[in-house]
């Protein structure tokens, strides 16, 4: 489904290291999902093609691609990770396999959407 992340670092100005991100908990504050539910299974996820819009204007487009070649490939690195240590996706976990576009800052009175090909859409608007 589709999804936006909301990015939520505690390093001061984003002087980020790879080992703050993993004590950072990879910069994860919180996520928004759209509503509709397709079965990847169905989809071609390396060609899906994303379009993010702020306040009205595209700002940046993806592909499924950009997450390591295909997000099944990511979300598959995750599961034997985890399962090498005992650790197993739940029923009714949700998993986000990485971002097909580049960060976009986010202030009071922005809105965002997103659509994805064949997967549907997502909104998400910042007040104070």
């Amino acid at each position: 489904m589709p999804c936006f992340e909301i990015v939520d670092s505690r390093i001061h100005d984003w002087k980020i290291r790879i080992q703050d991100t993993v004590a950072d908990n990879a910069s994860c504050g919180v996520f928004v999902l759209g509503r509709e539910q397709v079965d990847p299974r169905q989809l071609d996820l390396p060609n899906l093609r994303m379009q993010v819009f702020k306040n009205g204007t595209r700002i940046s487009e993806g592909l499924g691609s950009a997450v390591q070649g295909n997000p099944l490939t990511a979300v598959a690195w995750l599961a034997n990770t985890l399962g090498a240590l005992g650790i197993p996706f739940k029923a009714g976990e949700i998993i986000l396999s990485g971002s097909l576009v580049p960060l976009e800052p986010a202030r009071a009175g922005d809105d965002f959407s997103l659509t994805i090909d064949g997967l549907g859409s997502a909104r998400v608007s910042f007040r104070d």
